[in-house]
Parts: structure tokens; sequence; C-alpha cells
């Protein structure tokens, strides 16, 4: 099991949210629930490696 950060907000009707390492990517939904589920299937998708081009943030250590 791992632990990612997402950032949601509403706007209307919808709630509107994207993982925080892939922030061009966002989904949409009409209840926090549905959301929660888009974003675990966008996810699996960003995660497949079938789209080109996705930017990541990463962190190194410098000593």
């Amino acid at each position: 099991m791992k632990t990612i950060k997402y950032t949601f907000w509403k706007d209307g009707e919808h709630y509107l949210g994207y993982w925080n390492d892939f922030p061009e990517y966002q989904t949409q939904a009409l209840s926090k629930e549905e959301l929660i589920e888009n974003l675990k299937a966008l996810l699996l998708v960003l995660e497949s490696g079938e789209i080109p081009y996705i930017r990541k943030e990463e962190e190194i250590v410098l000593a």
C-alpha cells in the first residue's frame, strides 16, 4: 500500500481534482467519492506507461 497526495475543490455541482505528482492531468465527478474513484483510475493509466511525456517530480539528496 502506498500513500500519495491529491488536490481537489468543488466548483458548482462538480468536484475537480488531480494527483499532486501529476497536476496537469485533472478529473471531475459529482461527488467526492466518485472523484476518488476517478483519481484511482487515472493513476492506473498514468503509471501504465501508455501516455508519453508524463512529467513527474522527485527529490534527490545532495551531500
